[in-house]
């Protein structure tokens, strides 16, 4: 990654001697509000909103306040590595972008930007099969840094297996399937507007760009009647355990089911051919009252074994909550919902700040609990969970 995550740090003080600031929050719990500020109530509506009442999302938060750090001394932690192995591959940092869907409602560049601003913080990027750019012109902007697709599996299998085969052929390198939307949540900031991105066109591109799905239309389809099309097959809620057969007979490229939560259902992946998982309930988005990814993380570990990659989703926001959740089992995490807002406040340098800075935690928290690698994490960094309380941030 070139100079150490922290030089950050000592970079902005630098610059703020010679009076020049970030032209972004660097506390990155603050980021949402600021955003709020600049996006249309449709496009902030849907981008932070939650299912229900919203208890989901700030269970995920509840989850991370809880727990405190326990730091050990005199460690010589000056020098430090941040990287990890997934999958045969070597990535800088146990960060990988999260996959977000119709992010073009916040930049008009979307996930392209996300994409270029990802890759000079050096994280990779997983992709949503419900972007606002194809897959290829992703592909494009990532270069040859490390990318993975995320399938919502379609009702119509010959457009799931044009997706898995065209994700190959662009380079990513492992999939991940997304299992707990077989229905949209209920999500009042878009009911309240009554507006979904995809019945505006954002967030299909790789369904109008796929000539399977395009096959599937009437001749001389209107915007309209591709919409309804694609209404038609986003959403599989026959999806069950004995498809995933099909799908790793199609591929050979490592599969992850996102969206895991109960022990029963790892072990299940496990017994279908699974390769990883993502510990996630959607970021809150869909089942309200569902329990913290963060608390349902010990025990899906602990069903599935310390050699399966398994992955942190919903709720991580700061450096030391990646802490956090690689000492209760993470291999890495997915993150979400901050680098949307660094998108829509400042493009491509937006995601690259939010990521740079959020690095650059990491990189101090683990000079401060005493670790010198990624690998040195573990529970005994943690102290017993306290009680609940407010959040300091939602």
């Amino acid at each position: 990654m070139g100079s150490a995550p922290a030089d950050l740090v000592r970079t902005i003080y630098v610059d703020g001697s010679e009076g020049r600031t970030p032209r972004l929050p660097t506390d990155l719990t603050t980021l949402e509000d600021a955003a709020a500020k600049e996006l249309t109530a449709t496009a902030f509506g849907y981008v932070s909103g939650n299912a229900g009442a919203g208890a989901t999302s700030r269970a995920n938060r509840l989850a991370f306040d809880r727990w405190r750090l326990l730091p050990r001394m005199l460690r010589n932690t000056a020098a430090r590595d941040l990287s990890v192995s997934l999958f045969g591959q070597r990535l800088p940092s146990p960060v990988l972008l999260a996959p977000v869907g119709a992010q073009s409602v916040v930049h008009p560049e979307g996930e392209l930007a996300s994409a270029r601003g990802a890759g000079d913080a050096g994280v990779p990027v997983v992709l949503s099969t419900a972007a606002s750019h194809t897959l290829e012109d992703v592909a494009e902007a990532t270069g040859d840094r490390p990318r993975w697709f995320q399938l919502y599996w379609p009702s119509d299998r010959t457009v799931a297996e044009s997706l898995v085969r065209r994700a190959e052929a662009a380079g990513y390198t492992a999939l991940v399937v997304t299992v707990d939307a077989p229905a949209f949540g209920y999500r009042p900031a878009d009911l309240d507007h009554g507006y979904l991105p995809f019945l505006h066109g954002a967030g299909i591109a790789n369904f109008t760009s796929d000539p399977v799905f395009r096959a599937g239309l009437p001749d001389g389809a209107d915007h309209a009647a591709v919409v309804a099309h694609w209404a038609r097959i986003f959403a599989n809620p026959s999806l069950a355990w004995d498809n995933l057969a099909w799908l790793r007979s199609l591929t050979r490229l490592p599969i992850l089911l996102k969206g895991i939560l109960h022990p029963d259902d790892a072990r299940l992946a496990m017994q279908h051919g699974v390769d990883g998982l993502v510990v996630s309930n959607h970021g809150g988005r869909q089942l309200d009252g569902a329990v913290a990814a963060l608390d349902a993380l010990p025990a899906v570990r602990a069903a599935v074994g310390d050699a399966v990659p398994v992955l942190l989703d919903s709720g991580v926001r700061t450096g030391t909550d990646v802490v956090k959740a690689l000492a209760l089992g993470a291999d890495a995490v997915l993150y979400g919902r901050p680098y949307l807002y660094g998108l829509a406040l400042d493009g491509e340098r937006g995601v690259t700040h939010v990521l740079r800075c959020l690095l650059a935690e990491l990189d101090l928290a683990l000079a401060l609990t005493g670790c010198t690698s990624i690998d040195d994490i573990g529970p005994g960094l943690l102290a017993p969970p306290g009680p609940l309380a407010t959040p300091a941030h939602s």
